[in-house]
């Protein structure tokens, strides 16, 4: 037994652990299960113009047949939506339990109790059409052994879904990977701030009073110049070196031109809501709420995902001015939000 399977073992108690995690390989977690609605023109145009892809071959049939194609067909990425089960069957889950729930409760046993996905890998075996009527079902592929992760020591479970159309063959695959791991522990500095921020009072909409400490962005070689200006109060846009389209979240890749050379230009601060939400649920410690968060347009013409402060969520309005401000959380974290722009006097 390696010092890793001990580990997993001293965690739950049992020396089967192993080999009841060994023993989902090849299982089922969930049966052959039949989507709610076949292959349709009106989903199909609803997910091309979200996606922004205008590919005739969607949507018009003439253009369709004229590659050689039968009529419209579905784009591809829209696999697995037609089988995913919708917001009703989501919030009031059927009764009974099926192999995933017990494969979830074996990993949560070990500790394993955090999960993000890794990759997806689909495979497309035709195109599909108006009229199919697919169903999909999952096994597990794999459960690796423990590992240690930048999150903290898991097992990837490797599963594979099979989506097979009304006459019974499989038109796609879909092998899914997911870390399922134990959070690693917090420093004890930011374990000491989080308890006292804990047991501090909380003012309601008072900027950087949270009972817990902000969530952590997921910084890399792309973003870790927005962070660091935000650090210093500075507002930063990624912009294209080569055509000058600024662009925000921040990518290696220009979407206007294709050109991966680049600079940053401050923001002025100055910007409008073009769209936003109110959040009351799920309530996490480090906010306030009920929490506006808004999409602002830019004056430098970008926009950026941001809260909003210092009004509350029955006087927001799209289109309502707003200028910067900022949010320092907790000594390594600076984040910009807005506010409402400042009325001038007639």
């Amino acid at each position: 037994m390696t010092g890793q399977d001990e580990s997993a073992v001293a965690q739950t108690g049992d020396a089967g652990y192993e080999e009841r995690l060994r023993a989902f390989t090849g299982r089922e977690l969930r049966p052959l299960t039949l989507a709610q609605d076949p292959v349709n023109q009106p989903m199909i145009r609803h997910w091309t113009e979200a996606m922004g892809d205008t590919n005739p071959v969607y949507t018009d049939a003439g253009a369709a047949r004229a590659t050689g194609r039968g009529g419209v067909v579905a784009p591809a990425s829209m696999t697995q939506a037609w089988t995913m089960r919708g917001y009703a069957a989501t919030a009031s889950p059927p009764a009974g339990r099926d192999g995933f729930d017990e494969l979830v409760d074996l990993l949560d046993e070990g500790g394993y109790t955090s999960v993000v996905a890794t990759d997806s890998e689909f495979t497309f075996l035709r195109e599909l059409e108006p009229g199919d009527h697919l169903a999909v079902r999952e096994t597990v592929e794999s459960i690796s052994p423990q590992k240690r992760t930048g999150l903290g020591t898991g097992r990837f479970v490797t599963t594979v879904k099979t989506y097979t159309d009304q006459h019974g063959e499989t038109v796609a695959t879909q092998r899914w990977r997911t870390l399922r791991f134990r959070p690693a522990p917090e420093p004890a500095e930011r374990r000491n701030e989080a308890q006292e921020q804990a047991s501090a009072p909380n003012p309601a909409g008072k900027p950087g009073a949270a009972r817990a400490p902000r969530p952590r962005p997921a910084v890399n070689l792309d973003n870790a110049f927005f962070f660091d200006g935000a650090k210093q109060h500075r507002l930063l846009i990624q912009r294209c070196a080569a055509c000058s389209t600024p662009r925000h979240p921040p990518g290696p890749c220009c979407p206007e031109c294709n050109s991966l050379e680049w600079d940053t230009v401050e923001a002025s601060g100055h910007g409008h809501v073009y769209s936003y939400v109110v959040n009351h649920h799920p309530r996490h410690p480090a906010f306030d709420f009920p929490l506006v968060v808004a999409v602002v347009g830019l004056a430098e013409g970008t926009r950026l995902i941001t809260n909003l402060t210092g009004v509350a969520p029955e006087d927001v309005t799209i289109g309502m001015p707003v200028v910067l401000d900022w949010l320092d959380a907790d000594p390594d974290l600076t984040l910009p939000v807005f506010r409402p722009a400042p009325t001038e006097a007639p």
